[in-house]
């Protein structure tokens, strides 16, 4: 809990010289993108120094400027920086104004904005700027909360309105950009990142329920309540939702404002769907260039990040101007080095690459964890935040990236089982055999057998014989403390989810939306913002999600291919060994390794110690020999316990 004066100041306690000029003052500098405020539920004064706190702590986001805001009583302040994008002047400042009533904090891009804008102008709105933020303020008084639907693009904004005395929040569909809030009887504070809210003693107290199915099951988030994060009373704001906030009546709603059904599904032929893929996807990347600043791509060497280049130079994206950053392991089986300069020599664009190793991870990993400030699930993400560090030393500020397309086309090899067993499920048997036929004969490799047929026609079953699993794996995990269990008694259940899959689209839908996509996205944003940089990920376009959700299974894993529509729009477009690949890479360092070295494994040991005298480990846990495992593997214990330690840190 925030202790009593910790934010409210007295006012005579103010400087005159300051307290005056504070709301003019504010509106002189650059807007940025990390947000913050602090809402009095007593209309009690706010100290400056407070907010100030707050973004302090949030400068790596905007490195561009700082700027503040209190209404008339300083009851409500609100804090911003600027990382400069769209329209580079003071115009575009933040916190920004209009109507006389509102005031907005904005983290992130609309990238319609431009159509937007016309449509409001019709309506005789004008506009001082060409920001999008301006376009946000002018939707929300044209349209108040029906205007989310209107908006394509990532974003976590918060308005005042100064008139109804009320905040409005929101967050984009699928979670690219975060927002976290801390509620007491006296305030109400939300921030891009946690440790704002630490900046102005707001607790950081690990909720021990998390942290076990972390170190027991790998999960970084809490499926069944998308709010919960790993520290008590700090919540996320849900992606897809909205908030409205009274603050004198300390009334909170929090509303859900999309969502996709994934029982729909069109007629369509496989020549129209690959040709409106296309058009979809064009469009995509097409917005998402729009910008007044340096724009790339990171480039794995896979697939996706392929497309979205190939893509870039079609629409005469200048190559001699365009810049691919890319991570590689030379010697390492999965180092992708020759998919990227396959990709690079065939359009004649420019590629940089960084070699990340064990001692720069050593070297950077407290700082990766403050960046994060939540666990992560193996060393990839290490790669990916060196990606954007070098995209920053090439002074490239926004980088398009291939993110979601997995999760949506089904791109991992775990889902040829689900769409095996839809197939056999609809008595196709002839097909599901054929199926099987084509994937082995690609060499694609997938787990099949008798718990695949138990599974196909009895997925209720199955969905509660999975979450049995997880739960024996959380409550007999082997080095946990016995006391630390029994500090869960009555929460075993909490944050085990298994759905009940009769279908493809069911298992993407859990994976797109429920578990799994926001993680990606989470470490997509702390990287990218450690580092100043933008990214922006055209396969998670609303329109075309909603329409790769209304296609045919068959549309999505077929003749023996995952993602198979997207190979099939890219086949005339890449060299075919990265549109034919068989293998599912992307950033994956040599983490089993890179956990053989004596320096990181000391670290391991520390981390073990540290978890131990905190009772969440067994000591026995210490005399056992440390467990090297690739990124990815199962049972990944003493990388978690690597990062779980850092959780208690203060």
């Amino acid at each position: 809990m925030i202790s009593d004066g910790v934010i409210v100041q007295a006012a005579e306690s103010l400087p005159i010289s300051f307290q005056l000029p504070l709301r003019h003052f504010f509106n002189d500098i650059y807007s940025m993108c990390g947000i913050a405020g602090i809402l009095s539920t007593a209309d009690e004064i706010i100290a400056p120094v407070h907010i100030q706190k707050m973004t302090r702590a949030l400068a790596h986001r905007g490195p561009d400027g700082e700027g503040f805001w209190a209404n008339k009583n300083n009851a409500v302040v609100l804090g911003h920086r600027r990382l400069s994008i769209i329209d580079l002047s003071k115009a575009a400042a933040q916190p920004m104004h209009f109507g006389g009533r509102y005031t907005i904090v904005h983290n992130g891009e609309v990238y319609n904005y431009i159509e937007l804008r016309e449509q409001l102008e019709d309506k005789g709105y004008r506009f001082e700027s060409r920001s999008d933020t301006e376009v946000i303020l002018a939707a929300y008084d044209c349209w108040r909360e029906e205007c989310l639907k209107f908006f394509d693009g990532m974003f976590a904004f918060a308005i005042w309105d100064e008139k109804e005395q009320q905040l409005f929040a929101a967050r984009d569909r699928f979670g690219e950009k975060p927002f976290y809030y801390y509620e007491s009887d006296r305030y109400l504070v939300f921030a891009s990142e946690m440790k704002a809210l630490w900046a102005i003693g707001v607790d950081k107290t690990v909720e021990e329920k998390m942290l076990l199915n972390y170190l027991a099951l790998g999960h970084v988030q809490n499926c069944a309540d998308k709010e919960q994060t790993f520290f008590k009373d700090i919540y996320a704001l849900p992606p897809a939702h909205y908030m409205t906030y009274f603050p004198a009546k300390q009334k909170m709603h929090i509303r859900k404002y999309w969502r996709v059904d994934k029982e729909i599904r069109i007629n369509i032929s496989a020549e129209d769907a690959i040709e409106k893929f296309s058009l979809l996807f064009s469009s995509s990347v097409n917005k998402r260039l729009r910008s007044d600043v340096a724009v790339g791509s990171s480039l794995s060497g896979g697939l996706d990040s392929s497309s979205v280049i190939s893509t870039m130079h079609d629409l005469h994206f200048k190559p001699a101007e365009m810049k691919t950053f890319s991570a590689v392991f030379p010697g390492f089986e999965k180092d992708e080095s020759v998919y990227i300069d396959a990709l690079t020599a065939s359009l004649g664009i420019k590629n940089f690459k960084v070699l990340p190793d064990v001692m720069g991870f050593i070297n950077d990993f407290e700082k990766l964890c403050y960046y994060h400030e939540e666990p992560f699930q193996s060393s990839s993400i290490y790669a990916q935040y060196k990606v954007f560090e070098l995209a920053q030393q090439q002074q490239v500020k926004v980088l398009l990236d291939g993110q979601g397309a997995d999760e949506t086309l089904a791109g991992y090899q775990r889902y040829i089982q689900w769409f095996l067993q839809e197939t056999l499920s609809r008595n196709k048997i002839g097909a599901a055999q054929q199926e099987r036929a084509a994937l082995k004969k690609n060499g694609v490799p997938f787990n099949w057998g008798i718990k695949n047929y138990f599974a196909a026609f009895m997925p209720m079953h199955a969905a509660m014989m999975l979450e049995k699993n997880e739960y024996a794996k959380t409550i007999h995990q082997p080095d946990v403390h016995p006391d630390f269990i029994r500090l869960q008694r009555g929460k075993e259940w909490e944050g085990i989810h298994k759905p009940v899959v009769t279908k493809l689209n069911d298992i993407l839908h859990y994976n797109t939306f429920e578990h799994g996509l926001e993680e990606l996205l989470r470490y997509a944003d702390r990287n990218s913002m450690a580092h100043g940089r933008e990214v922006r990920l055209p396969f998670l376009d609303h329109k075309l999600v909603e329409f790769i959700f209304s296609l045919p299974s068959s549309f999505k894993i077929h003749d023996g291919w995952t993602k198979w529509i997207l190979r099939k729009a890219m086949e005339k477009k890449l060299p075919a060994n990265i549109t034919w690949r068989k293998d599912k890479v992307g950033f994956e360092p040599p983490q089993q390794q890179w956990m053989e070295n004596t320096t990181l494994q000391e670290y391991v040991h520390a981390a073990k110690k540290t978890l131990v005298d905190a009772h969440i480990l067994k000591p026995a846990v210490l005399q056992k020999k440390i467990a090297p495992k690739a990124a990815h593997a199962d049972a990944n214990y003493d990388w978690r316990y690597l990062c779980a330690a850092q959780l208690l840190h203060h």
